[in-house]
């Protein structure tokens, strides 16, 4: 699932070639990845629109356009964004086409269909999406933020980390590897965090993800090979899916575990 590195990777690469580039026509193949409004508005609505800007928060992904409307996006589990050439082959799961006024196509792909736009109208507040919602951007985090949020909550740090509405964009690769950065277990208790863990835990949230952004970048020509699929970053992960691997710090066996209903490896010599 793209988390926050890999929707912003996906903003970067994207956004150079959709901004001045005006939608002539849209084609919704699967009108239930369309949310708000219902799919045949959708589309008129979005005719001769000029894209102005494209921008994340969290998870979800903004297009804004020059007359003040845009359409939110989530990605989900599998939805995919490229760039392409109108003969380009379709893939199999290509839900919804923009056709722009280069010729080329802005397409989204999704084989388990779990993602979702949404149309805001210039001046319309968002309801709809779930954004309103979200919580702090992860670079903006402070202790005393999390000291508000972490004080009275005797759930896990890894179940706090996955909270959207508590810091957007963290899902469960990045929690993994945020948690043996800043040497705490996933799963204690975060009301049971001491000030030098939540000092630690502010430095390595938006470290790890800047480190992930930088380690995802990728040229648009290889970026739209992959079909939007180009994800990388598994090679430089310390503990996210290696566990029973030996520790890259200390070699003690990686563990792994279910917490929170969520899989999750940790140390237990590095993170105790």
């Amino acid at each position: 699932m793209p988390e926050l590195p890999e929707v912003e990777t996906i903003k970067n690469v994207l956004k150079p070639h959709l901004i001045g580039r005006t939608i002539k026509t849209v084609k919704i193949n699967n009108p239930s990845v369309i949310a708000h409004p219902a799919a045949e508005e959708f589309a008129t609505r979005l005719q001769r629109q000029t894209f102005a800007d494209f921008s994340r928060q969290g998870k979800f992904l903004t297009l804004h356009f020059k007359s003040g409307d845009s359409i939110v996006l989530h990605l989900r589990m599998t939805g995919c964004l490229t760039i392409e050439p109108n003969f380009t082959p379709y893939e199999k799961h290509t839900h919804v086409v923009f056709t722009l006024d280069d010729g080329n196509e802005f397409r989204y792909e999704d084989t388990r269909r779990f993602g979702k736009f949404w149309y805001i109208g210039n001046g319309v507040l968002d309801l709809y999406s779930g954004k309103d919602k979200l919580g702090i951007e992860p670079f903006d985090i402070t202790v005393d933020y999390l000291k508000t949020k972490f004080c009275q909550s005797k759930k896990t740090l890894k179940e706090l980390l996955l909270n959207q509405s508590i810091i957007a964009g963290i899902g469960n690769i990045y929690s993994d590897e945020i948690c043996f950065t800043a040497k705490i277990l996933p799963e204690k208790a975060v009301n049971e965090l001491t000030e030098a863990e939540l000092k630690r835990l502010c430095e390595a949230i938006p470290e790890r993800l800047a480190y992930f952004i930088k380690k995802n970048e990728i040229a648009f020509k290889e970026y739209n090979l992959s079909k939007g699929k180009y994800y990388r970053n598994s090679q430089y992960l310390q503990v996210y899916g290696n566990a029973k691997q030996p520790c890259p710090v200390c070699g003690e066996t990686l563990i792994g575990k279910t917490i929170g209903g969520r899989s999750s490896v940790f140390c237990p010599n590095c993170q105790k």
